[in-house]
């Protein structure tokens, strides 16, 4: 055996902080690599050693093969762990590091390149004698083919993208009408994310479940299934939340799924961590063969809690060459464990990625909790890679437990000073579909304006507890009547996060601070007030709210819900709020197309430009009827949040 005593991470945020985590317990040394925008990130903080490696955009260093390889060298690494997505799951990286003499934390390149291809893999997998969906995978990509082979398989019909994965080139099409444009804007975001526009198409199940099997195989012909997740809870493809293990999967399948999981594997001589993906049909209990992920998933942690595995420590066994210490009649399924990801994102602006600083991140302490996080407080979300701030992940006897203790643990998560999905993730843990065990693939969708509707922090007395978080003075010297705006009572007009116009007026009188809105007062007693708490008494109760003032800005976050208002109080009457003929952009990232020019007429609906943020691209909508008033954004430009993009000429 090969032992491993410094190991480079080729990766970074959580994943890379997690494997430093185990190598470090292991007695190896860590090398990091980072990018521009990374360079006071929390996986270089943690490194033994760290070493720039290009530019913030991925293709510039995350993804540059020669960089990297050129590192592991430099620092006398003896391996390489890729994590997950950037260079992962390409053969020629795996093939690069043991070229370079440099051991790969993973599957062989060609293993790698065999699943690598959806279209090639199905072919494999129907070989193996897999199930697979019923689809077409073939070589001829013109439109007419795939349009033909779409009415053959049936509609509803997915069109996905051949190479990659995390629901980039993927669409669900309901209709022939829709197919067209469905191809040529899967075939684009797929050429942008994977370098190919090679797509395939498989027919679409309704009602189905995502429910993966983690398998894992030494060089010595060993492979064992490490039981199922359910992943089924997702939002544009991508996973929210996962459990294992998986509610609707009894025993005896998961005993047929596991099996088949493994001959999955080894038709490909697979070697090291993998992850089989299925699309459960419940009304027929039959499970279809979707991919195969040949790296370690995001969502590893639930199947460490209840099978009590350390995956990494097993992926680094593995590549020294040793041989699994168990076999598959010693796996055990303990209890229930789901995972929860934390995003900085918008779930009521459809799922918009946001950028800033983590100004405060604070989690609960408490020895049932894991959190795997590459941010921390006071570190920035950056508009160059995934948004995830955390994961959150518990484990209980049953699900109903892990339920309650992830939910608990999310409310007792304060998170301010960048948009994220705490409060969604909470809406889904309680919803009453979830906690039955009856979700599926679309059911965020289908239930989406329920699921992200936002519940007002501190109920009523959201307005007087926005008036004490602006007041600047120290509620316990009680000074009656005295406030920093020089009168006892001052009128209030915010703008909330889902552009609603609140106006109020704040009445004080000593530690009692009252709000009217359209009439109605509500008084809450301060009782301390420090620079991000406020300890408060309303109805009897002595509660507690979070809050953080950045300029115009006031967060308030109480028990779990958590909103943010604009302060337009002494804001110029233009500013107030934004009329319906300024399209801004819903997020960072790259403008990668614009429609229209100036003088232009367009209809409410069109589209006008095209942006792309975390690899996903959003279209830019006209909001009315109108007349291209000015474009301030061409093709190729980096945008900021909010940023005024294209205006139509006021109607009035």
């Amino acid at each position: 055996m090969t032992r491993i005593r410094k190991l480079l991470i080729a990766n970074r945020g959580e994943i890379a902080c997690r494997i430093m985590r185990t190598a470090k317990a292991r007695g190896i040394k860590c090398v990091a690599v980072y990018s521009e925008a990374d360079t006071n990130a929390m996986h270089v903080r943690l490194a033994d050693e760290a070493y720039h490696i290009g530019a913030s955009e991925p293709a510039q260093s995350y993804l540059n093969i020669d960089a990297v390889v050129a590192v592991a060298k430099r620092s006398n690494a003896d391996a390489i762990h890729p994590g997950y997505g950037f260079l992962s799951e390409r053969a020629d990286f795996a093939r690069a590091c043991v070229n370079a003499g440099i051991i790969f934390v993973g599957p062989p390149a060609g293993a790698i390149a065999a699943m690598g291809d959806k279209a090639e893999s199905k072919r494999r997998m129907i070989d193996a004698g897999v199930p697979c969906i019923p689809g077409y995978h073939g070589d001829d990509q013109s439109d007419a083919t795939l349009i033909g082979e779409a009415e053959k398989v049936g509609f509803p019909v997915m069109v996905k993208a051949s190479a990659g994965g995390g629901g980039r080139g993927m669409r669900v099409v309901k209709n022939k009408n829709d197919l067209s444009c469905a191809i040529l804007s899967a075939r684009k975001e797929a050429e942008a994310a994977f370098g190919s526009g090679a797509l395939l198409l498989e027919r679409a199940v309704a009602g189905a479940r995502h429910v993966e099997v983690q398998v894992f195989a030494d060089q010595h012909g060993n492979c064992v299934h490490l039981g199922e997740r359910d992943c089924s809870l997702q939002r544009r493809n991508q996973k929210v939340i996962e459990e294992a293990p998986s509610p609707v999967i009894s025993s005896d399948k998961r005993a047929e799924m596991g099996a088949a999981a493994v001959k999955a594997a080894q038709a490909v001589n697979y070697v090291g961590a993998g992850t089989v993906e299925f699309l459960y049909d419940p009304a027929r209990d039959e499970f279809y063969f979707l991919e195969m992920n040949t790296r370690l998933q995001v969502e590893h942690p639930v199947t460490e809690f209840v099978t009590g595995l350390d995956l990494v420590s097993l992926q680094i066994d593995v590549a020294e060459g040793g041989k699994l210490s168990f076999q598959q009649t010693d796996i055990v399924i303990d209890g229930w464990a789901i995972e929860a990801r934390l995003y900085a994102e918008d779930p009521a602006q459809e799922f918009a990625p946001h950028t800033g600083k983590a100004a405060i991140l604070e989690f609960p302490a408490t020895d049932a909790l894991r959190i795997d996080s590459g941010i921390g407080q006071g570190d920035n979300v950056s508009a160059y890679y995934d948004p995830m701030i955390a994961k959150v992940i518990v484990h209980g006897p049953n699900r109903d437990v892990a339920r309650q203790k992830l939910t608990s643990a999310l409310v007792n998560t304060t998170l301010l000073g960048i948009t994220h999905n705490r409060d969604f993730l909470i809406s889904l843990l309680e919803d009453e579909g979830f906690a039955n065990g009856e979700a599926d693939t679309g059911y965020i969708e289908q239930n989406l304006d329920r699921l992200t509707k936002r519940s007002t922090p501190g109920g009523k007395a959201a307005m007087a507890l926005v008036g004490a978080a602006l007041i600047d003075r120290p509620f316990s010297d009680h000074l009656t009547g005295w406030v920093s705006r020089g009168e006892s009572s001052f009128p209030l007009q915010l703008l909330s996060s889902s552009h609603e116009t609140i106006q109020a007026e704040i009445k004080l009188s000593g530690s009692v601070v009252t709000s009217i809105v359209h009439g109605a007062e509500i008084s809450i007693e301060v009782f301390d007030k420090s620079d991000d708490v406020i300890r408060y008494g309303h109805n009897g109760q002595v509660c507690y709210a979070r809050y953080l003032k950045t300029g115009e800005d006031i967060e308030i976050d109480v028990d779990g819900a958590w909103e943010r208002y604009k302060d337009l109080t002494l804001a110029p009457a233009s500013d107030a709020a934004s009329g319906d003929h300024i399209v801004k952009a819903p997020m960072a990232g790259l403008i990668t197309s614009v429609r229209v020019a100036k003088g232009e007429t367009v209809l409410k609906g069109s589209v006008l430009a095209t942006i792309e943020a975390m690899k996903m691209e959003h279209q830019l909508i006209a909001p009315r009827d109108g007349v291209v008033e000015n474009v301030m954004v061409k093709e190729g430009d980096q945008v900021a949040i909010r940023a005024k993009l294209i205006t139509l000429e006021n109607k009035e």
